[in-house]
């Protein structure tokens, strides 16, 4: 019925909607993530907005799965935490045209950023004196940071710079929102 050629995994990163050949059982089309068709399975709850936006929320400590590209890119606050757990948390982050994190170090915990949207650049160094390695970041750029390490991300293009951090253990309260870089700053 349908030749398909070079399907995946021989082409690799390019992926095609393929058809599912289901013999005669009816095709399935999801629209709306998955989770919404089973909002109280495993004691869950709706995660998205009637218009399909993610709602915008901590989530943890309960089970939960996230469209976490969507989520990152719809996120226009300095700091949300999305998930806070006992032994790790994410959050999104939003930065402004030219501004920046801010040089921190997190003496007890190990840092992972995920650039969603954006480009700038990330510092990292043993001493806050001495950011002895320095790397441009842009879209899908992971950046891993071990503790006791200083670091900063600057935003150096000409939209906003999306990103998301995992730490391992949760570094803000369950809940945290910064509206802004001023009020993060306020928190501390």
């Amino acid at each position: 019925m349908y030749y398909v050629p070079y399907m995946y995994p021989y082409h690799y990163p390019y992926y095609i909607n393929a058809p599912m050949y289901n013999y005669g059982r009816q095709s399935v089309y999801w629209t709306f993530p998955h989770e919404i068709g089973h909002a109280n399975r495993f004691d869950s709850f709706h995660s998205y907005n009637v218009d399909g936006r993610v709602f915008l929320t901590d989530y943890g400590p309960k089970s939960f799965v996230v469209n976490i590209n969507e989520a990152t890119t719809q996120n226009n606050t300095y700091r949300t935490a999305l998930w806070t757990g006992t032994h790790l948390q994410v959050t999104l982050m939003s930065l402004n045209v030219g501004e920046d994190i801010g040089l921190e170090m997190h003496p007890n915990l190990d840092q992972f950023l995920r650039i969603e949207q954006g480009q700038g650049i990330v510092q990292m160094g043993k001493s806050n004196d001495n950011l002895n390695f320095e790397r441009n970041v842009y879209d899908d750029s992971a950046i891993m940071i071990p503790a006791g390490t200083w670091h900063n991300v600057t935003n150096t293009g000409n939209i906003p710079l999306k990103l998301y951090s995992i730490y391992a253990p949760p570094q803000h309260p369950h809940g945290t929102v910064h509206v802004t870089k001023a009020d993060a700053m306020a928190a501390e």
